[in-house]
């Protein structure tokens, strides 16, 4: 599929007339093939929008009723040719009685219709007057010139897209303590329609948002939402043709109150169906309604399929400031309130951690502080060891003991260049072969000496790598890969950048200073000599983009996209700043380190969870390590 699992949905709001279903059922093939043509497959209009909401007892009348029916097999034969799934309203008489309900229908079919099942009759409502509840079950019922079914647990499948799988229930039916989407959506359906006529009295709107969106987080779903507009009688009532689209608990998109026209959102069902699968406790089958599931054909493959939805660059990060804020002092206080723990259960007299004077062990000394306070312990107790070795800087070296002196920490002082050499000496290994013994030796001489002075303190130490670099592997192994306890294992690269931002900004303007030099120097691990002073080694130049890297890590652990997805998602996302062979070309990196360093991710010391991502083998994230990963190497070489 070139929609890459995308569904382009349409809620629909028009100036209805007041018990004129041709004058309406116009408006609905001009609105069915207006949508269509900008590439929607699901289209939805409101409650009873084909002979208005507010007839009243007209609905009594057999000349409306007999009118929309004629008018509904009408917009099925002008809409014949459309490749859509296509949701309607319309009162429909049954036996003795007659039903509010939602007739879907695709490609001139009338696949089935739905009654509304909750009929409200309190306050401004008085629906019962008119409709009747439906009993429960499911009846053969000939309409407009159809045979179909009509009654509840109706459900409609995509043969071109088994996981697109669509249910409605109508109006009220959201607002009652027992939704009937609650068992269609256990039953299978990914895509909830909602035909509605709700109202609009002062402070509705924000609850209606709230509740399609919680609605659509609960059932893991998506959720639309088509409001009843203008043109409804102004009687008693007024309507806004408020439009919601939602997904699993966030709102795609939303009309603007008091106009009319045509709400598009893309749905990503693979997303939703990947969400599912991973939540085990959701219990699709054995647990919803006695569902019947009525298939339905649509051409989903089209050539020139351009997404209409915002993708986040920075998955990991809140896009919105403020609460950018909140999450940064929120992840603070969990590394911490962990550490803490960790300090007061293991009885540790003291903390090491190795301080470089890059991001992660700022992270890890700010963590360490805030610990020690919640203690109510001195600072004191963190021992922060600076170690510089061959490839360490003036700037890095002198940011490291400035951080240490404004967090109050005890600042050790240890060269490893002469223990280095020397064991270059006792393996026998020239030491102008700059070669990853060259490099891994420094980091495991680093990491002894963490470990003893931690002995010999009766202390611990502190791990300061992050959830990107577990993720690509870019560690030593029993070097920076091994600590007691990693307070950063759960944040990625790029949003442990806006922590340390955060704290430079609730600093005083010392340690804001040292901050903002950390901040602005380039990502290295300072193992090969540097050039005059300068750093040498970049490990973005080496591995790539770290926000590559971190979206690729979203979007791979989170929801198990293919390589084709992620590279349509990214050049999406990177528009103007990343083209599609520069996506590819990183994410060939990610997977082959992704997929060759899990042996050191299934030892890893303890640390806290801190995302809904986290590779920790005793949780989210549990792999073999030795799996292949040419099956993803060859579809990232398929790829467009």
């Amino acid at each position: 599929m070139n929609s890459y699992g995308f569904v382009r949905a349409a809620c629909v709001t028009f100036e209805v007339t007041v018990a004129n279903p041709r004058v309406n059922a116009d408006k609905i093939i001009e609105h069915v093939k207006k949508a269509a043509q900008n590439n929607a497959s699901v289209i939805l209009f409101p409650e009873l929008c084909l002979t208005a909401y507010t007839c009243g007892d007209l609905f009594l009348q057999r000349v409306l009723i007999r009118s929309a029916e004629e008018e509904f097999a009408r917009v099925m034969r002008e809409t014949s040719a459309v490749e859509a799934l296509v949701c309607v309203g319309l009162p429909i008489p049954f036996g003795s009685a007659l039903y509010n309900c939602a007739a879907i229908f695709c490609k001139g079919e009338l696949l089935g219709i739905v009654p509304k099942m909750n009929i409200p009759n309190y306050s401004e409502f008085y629906e019962a007057r008119h409709f009747s509840r439906w009993p429960g079950g499911r009846e053969r019922i000939s309409f407009a010139g159809q045979e179909t079914f009509v009654g509840d647990g109706l459900l409609f499948r995509c043969e071109d897209f088994s996981e697109l799988v669509v249910g409605a229930e109508i109006c009220e039916d959201l607002w009652v303590p027992l939704s009937p989407s609650a068992a269609l959506a256990r039953s299978g359906a990914t895509l909830i329609l909602n035909p509605s006529a709700s109202d609009e009295v002062i402070g509705k709107s924000g609850f209606r948002r709230t509740l399609v969106s919680a609605q659509s987080a609960k059932l893991i779903c998506a959720y639309m939402y088509a409001d009843a507009g203008v043109g409804e009688s102004p009687t008693d009532l007024v309507f806004a043709g408020h439009n919601l689209v939602a997904e699993n608990g966030a709102v795609l998109a939303e009309s603007k109150k008091y106009t009319e026209g045509i709400l598009y959102a893309d749905i990503d069902i693979e997303r939703l169906a990947a969400e599912r699968r991973r939540t085990t406790t959701f219990a699709l089958n054995g647990f919803g309604c006695d569902a019947l599931i009525r298939d339905y054909s649509l051409v989903l493959d089209t050539p020139a399929f351009k997404l209409n939805r915002h993708v986040e660059r920075r998955p990991f990060v809140p896009s919105d400031k403020d609460l950018l804020g909140e999450r940064c002092e929120e992840i603070l206080t969990m590394q911490s309130q962990s550490l803490a723990t960790r300090i007061l259960r293991s009885g540790a007299k003291t903390v090491e951690l190795g301080l470089s004077g890059g991001l992660d062990s700022t992270l890890a000394l700010i963590v360490c502080a805030r610990a020690m306070d919640r203690l109510g312990r001195p600072r004191t107790d963190i021992v922060a060891v600076t170690m510089p070795g061959f490839g360490t800087t003036k700037r890095t070296l002198g940011n490291a003991e400035a951080l240490a002196e404004a967090y109050g920490a005890e600042l050790l002082h240890i060269d490893i260049t002469d223990a280095v050499v020397q064991h270059f000496k006792d393996i026998g290994h020239n030491a102008e072969n700059r070669d990853v013994t060259y490099e891994n030796a420094q980091a495991r001489e680093r990491t002894q000496i963490l470990m003893d002075l931690a002995n010999q303190r009766g202390g611990f130490v502190v791990g300061t790598g992050d959830l990107s670099e577990l993720a690509l592997g870019w560690s030593t192994y029993n070097g920076d890969h091994m600590s007691m306890y990693g307070v950063n294992c759960g944040v990625p690269k790029t949003l442990v950048r806006y922590i340390v931002e955060y704290e430079a900004g609730q600093s005083g303007a010392e340690l804001s200073r040292v901050l903002n030099d950390i901040l602005d120097t380039p990502v290295s691990p300072e193992l090969l000599p540097s050039d005059q002073g300068r750093i040498s080694q970049k490990t973005e130049d080496i591995i790539g983009p770290y926000e590559l890297h971190d979206f690729f890590l979203y979007y791979f652990v989170r929801f198990g996209f293919s390589p084709k997805k992620i590279i349509f998602l990214g050049a999406h996302a990177f528009a103007g700043e990343y083209d599609s062979l520069t996506i590819r070309k990183w994410l060939r990196v990610f997977i082959e380190r992704f997929f060759r360093s899990q042996f050191k991710r299934s030892c890893l010391p303890d640390g806290p969870k801190i995302g809904t991502v986290t590779l920790s083998p005793r949780g989210d994230w549990r792999m073999p390590s030795d799996a292949d990963a040419a099956l993803w190497l060859s579809e990232l070489d398929s790829a467009e």
